[in-house]
């Protein structure tokens, strides 16, 4: 009789099943392996599987070893202690996780590489390599895309695979110096007198049509194929933006764009989250500090723009400010 083929488990199942054995919950063993709670669980799932046998009880959030667990986990330890005990394996460069994450340009600048000092304190271990990706030309080689562990792009919200970081939406914003020159911006109407500053990443038809106009695409003036010279054109003085608060946070904050009228609308695009599969811990560790970093990014955005709107109403503020509501 020929023998059964040799099925060995992870290093990382074992890791995950001393951890939770001997801190007794997921959570803390997440903790400790620098991952979330529910990879701690798809691997001890995972390592039950291949056993053939139940190695923990599960009250609640407690985790009480089976009797299998117990017998299990000295076995386990040794051989992980046994590992660890290897020079090879104590190499700094054999700790590191690199971990590449592709960004677009000012999304990478303004939400993403201001926070970065903050995910190298809490994974020392991970060695990130952040990449520009190209707008239109996010998916070939050469894009910022390719082998990259992490991809966030604007993209359709429906996208298979994909997390939404934040539904967000669209103020238009402009520069008190464009201001002061155009006749008074009572309402969205009056755009049509005023230089509209063009993006296809960030096109008009969403927020014409919530302002009730049926106005098609802006077909004059330059096109630019990146949100952060939008931005920075706006501020200039060139025309009026189209913009989300979580990229123009410092532009709104020392009051170089001012919001117009009060009115939103939803964009098509979304800003996503893809991970390639399946997913390292370093990129399920990144990922979930993102999402931490875009909801109190955008928190700070929000009151930026709170403040913007109330300074427009004040007496002596931008005379083309219209009430909101």
């Amino acid at each position: 009789m020929s023998t059964p083929p040799l099925r060995l488990p992870s290093i990382d199942g074992l890791r995950a099943f001393e951890a939770a054995a001997r801190l007794g919950t997921f959570e803390r063993a997440a903790d400790e392996l620098a991952v979330t709670a529910s990879a701690v669980a798809k691997r001890l799932a995972a390592l039950e599987e291949l056993l053939g046998t139940a190695l923990f009880i599960r009250t609640g959030k407690a985790l009480l070893p089976t009797a299998a667990g117990r017998e299990y986990l000295p076995q386990v330890a040794d051989v992980l202690a046994r590992l660890a005990a290897v020079p090879l394996h104590q190499q700094a460069k054999q700790r590191l996780q690199r971990l590449k994450v592709s960004s677009p340009p000012t999304f990478a600048r303004q939400v993403l590489v201001p926070a970065l000092e903050h995910f190298a304190r809490q994974h020392p271990a991970v060695e990130l390599e952040v990449v520009l990706s190209v707008p239109y030309l996010d998916t070939g080689p050469g894009s910022g895309t390719d082998n990259a562990d992490v991809v966030v792009r604007l993209g359709d919200p429906a996208t298979p695979g994909a997390s939404v970081l934040l539904h967000e939406q669209v103020h238009a914003l402009a520069a008190p110096a464009l201001l002061a020159r155009l006749p008074p911006l009572h309402q969205p109407a009056d755009l049509a007198g005023a230089p509209l500053l063009r993006t296809p990443i960030e096109p008009w038809l969403p927020w014409f049509r919530a302002a009730g106009l049926h106005w098609p695409e802006p077909d004059q003036g330059p096109r630019l194929v990146d949100l952060g010279l939008t931005l920075e054109a706006a501020a200039a003085g060139q025309g009026v933006v189209l913009a989300r608060p979580l990229l123009a946070r410092p532009w709104l904050e020392d009051g170089r764009l001012l919001p117009l009228f009060g009115l939103t609308a939803t964009p098509a695009s979304q800003y996503l989250v893809l991970q390639r599969h399946p997913p390292s811990d370093a990129a399920l560790a990144f990922v979930a500090w993102l999402q931490a970093v875009v909801v109190a990014a955008d928190l700070a955005a929000q009151q930026a723009l709170a403040l913007a709107v109330a300074a427009c109403a004040r007496p002596g503020g931008s005379a083309q400010q219209a009430p909101r509501g």
